[in-house]
């Protein structure tokens, strides 16, 4: 016999070489049935496993709380797609298939060029698969039988992943019914056990991601433990998709995108009112927190940025120009001219911290296959503050920027989680800075009581940074705030102070933005708002409505009295019917629509139709103004966020 302990601190006795499946038996009837695979002393093995020593096991079901079991369900399921795909297009060869969050994809090499139409067809071979309970064995190879064994099925890609392989290395395959696939595992007993899935999206891909490698034909899939997670997960798909940033931004006049700029974004008139109020915001906040702005260049030259760091490290991401025989680069990065600035004069220590905010214009070289609406351009707004301070005000100054991210997110309505990325492996600098700084951001952390994720070796190349990602209203996460401490960059462009003592001393660096990158926000806001931003940030907060043309005059006298106040006012004066004036104001998503009539001339007041709401209400003209100046003021959240 041979002791388990299990993951609730209880103990077993089982048989030796007993398997895992055999020890969820013992456990219970139901666990065995959900059992997908086991965590043996923290490594994943299958059901069939052998345990033969004394060990620690978990039994991993599709509800384990680290999301293993969800992520076995979804690399099995995409096996079971090749396999599918195999059997419907004989020929096509197999090159990966992973798991991925919410589902699974494979790339294939295939003469058959996949359309939208060949989906369900794949689909109801899958599920055929799963009616059959093929049982999903693993087999371990020498490297030798390994290669010859699919070099027999002619696969091209998995021959070239084992050539890859150390020559000692013992390969695993995974056999279900005549399918055959390389892989590390663990995978499902059974294909029984795969019922909720569906696949959705066609791409193409580059073996190994490498343009210069053949273009290989991807398929994404989706796949659940319960149909009902399947069902709630493709209605947040068909959410996301009525909210594009894309789709709205276009419908709504925000912004545009054309081949003439690729990557580079149009802002319109209406978009322009929305940036201006992020930005006047921005500026409103960090004057109260002491911050001062600057405005640094756009192009600045290439000896700035060896002396950065930058043309070493970022080099592949920047654009560049000749000026008067001399090598320039558009800036990628605000960094460099806050350097330059904090350069000018001479400081003591008196004058720290000095905390100098920039709304600045970066370039950076993104490849066309990643650009993507506002959320990846070429060009955009980075809300940036580097601050300069003493060592003994690090702890300080990371604890109130901290409490400035959490101050802005929570005015938007966003919830957020942290990610601490430690030491990359193209760094500057030495070791023992790297873990000054890395602890301190570790201490302010644990300072504002917040749990954080380690994402090791995901620094920046000069320091280590706090990553704040929103949650918007369909739990999708976006990177936004970014903190960075930064020993390095004072040393390289010899940044001073003169201390207490009248001896010259290196001050200590923070970078952090909040919003990130302006238009990545705005993209981020119209999607979470479904573009019916609240009162305060709507590029027309009020659409007066005349009835018909003798109602004119009453509505022009309100919209002044409303610009007085500093709303922003738009008159339909159109010879239209008044439903349809509303629907569109609706359709616009405008905060507020004041119908205007007989009624409303004679008695000098308005009836106000809110967005999102059907019922409308009439009151005077003074009253609506303090709503709206109000609603202004507190910056009041939408009730809403999925009205149409």
């Amino acid at each position: 016999m041979i002791k388990v302990s299990l993951l609730d601190g209880s103990e077993r006795f089982i048989e030796e070489g007993s398997t895992i499946l055999d020890l969820a038996a013992s456990i219970s009837e139901g666990l065995a049935r959900k059992a997908l695979a086991g965590k043996v002393n923290g490594d994943l093995k299958d059901l069939e496993f052998p345990l033969t020593d004394e060990a620690a096991v978990e039994i991993v079901t599709p509800e384990s709380e680290t999301g293993d079991g969800l992520e076995i369900l979804r690399h099995s399921t995409s096996h079971l797609m090749a396999q599918a795909v195999q059997n419907l297009f004989p020929g096509t060869q197999l090159a990966i298939g992973p798991a991925i969050a919410h589902g699974f994809y494979y790339d294939f090499d295939s003469e058959h060029v996949f359309v939208p139409e060949d989906l369900p067809a794949i689909e109801a071979e899958m599920k055929r698969l799963v009616r059959e309970e093929l049982p999903v064995t693993r087999e371990e190879l020498p490297r030798k039988d390994a290669l010859a064994l699919f070099r027999e099925r002619r696969e091209a890609y998995k021959i070239e992943l084992i050539n890859d392989l150390p020559e000692e290395t013992t390969i695993s395959v995974y056999r279900q019914g005549t399918f055959v696939d390389l892989c590390r595992g663990p995978h499902v007993p059974s294909t029984k056990r795969l019922k909720v899935f569906k696949l959705h999206t066609l791409a193409g891909s580059y073996w190994r991601g490498d343009a210069k490698n053949k273009m290989l034909q991807r398929i994404y899939g989706l796949a659940f433990a319960k149909e009902s997670d399947l069902t709630s997960y493709l209605h947040r798909l068909e959410e996301a998709k009525r909210r594009d940033h894309r789709k709205l931004g276009a419908e709504l006049e925000l912004f545009s995108l054309y081949e003439e700029g690729p990557g580079f974004p149009f802002f319109h008139p209406k978009g322009m009112v929305l940036r201006t109020m992020l930005e006047e915001f921005w500026r409103k906040e960090h004057r109260k927190r002491g911050y001062q702005e600057i405005k640094t260049p756009i192009i600045l030259s290439r000896t700035l940025w060896e002396e950065s760091g930058h043309w070493d490290h970022y080099k592949d991401n920047m654009y560049f120009t000749r000026i008067d025989d001399r090598d320039f680069a558009v800036k990628p990065m605000n960094c460099p001219g806050g350097m330059i600035v904090y350069k000018s004069k001479i400081h003591s220590y008196r004058d720290l911290p000095l905390r100098c905010g920039e709304l600045g214009l970066v370039h950076r070289h993104e490849m066309s296959g990643t650009l993507h609406g506002l959320l990846r351009v070429r060009n955009f707004t980075q809300d940036d503050a580097h601050i300069f301070m003493l060592p003994s005000q690090i702890i300080d100054e990371l604890v109130g920027v901290i409490d400035l991210v959490d101050y802005f997110y929570k005015v938007f309505g966003f919830e957020y989680h942290v990610e601490l990325s430690t030491k990359p492996e193209n760094s500057m600098g030495s070791q023992e800075t790297w873990d000054m700084a890395t602890l301190a951001l570790q201490e302010a952390l644990q300072r504002r009581n917040l749990d954080y994720k380690i994402n090791v070796g995901d620094g920046a190349f000069y320091g280590p940074k706090i990553d704040f990602h929103v949650k918007d209203c369909l739990e999708r996460t976006w990177q936004c705030g970014t903190i960075q401490l930064d020993f390095q960059m004072p040393e390289k462009f010899d940044l001073t102070y003169v201390g207490e003592d009248g001896e010259k001393h290196r001050p200590v660096m923070i970078h952090r933005v909040v919003y990130g990158s302006l238009e990545r926000f705005i993209a981020l806001l119209i999607e979470h708002y479904a573009g019916a931003f609240p009162v305060w940030l709507a590029p027309v907060q009020v659409r007066i409505l005349p009835i018909s043309d003798r109602h004119q005059a009453y509505g022009a006298e309100v919209a002044e009295d409303l610009k007085d106040a500093d709303i922003r006012v738009e008159e339909d004066v159109r010879r239209e019917k008044i439903n349809y004036k509303i629907r569109e104001a609706q359709t616009e998503k405008i905060p507020f629509a004041l119908i205007i009539g007989d009624r409303e001339v004679e008695n000098r007041c308005v009836t106000l139709r809110r967005y999102g709401h059907k019922d409308s209400v009439t009151l005077p003209v003074a009253e609506f103004r303090e709503l709206v100046v109000m609603e202004n003021a507190l910056r009041t959240l939408p009730t809403q966020h999925t009205e149409t």
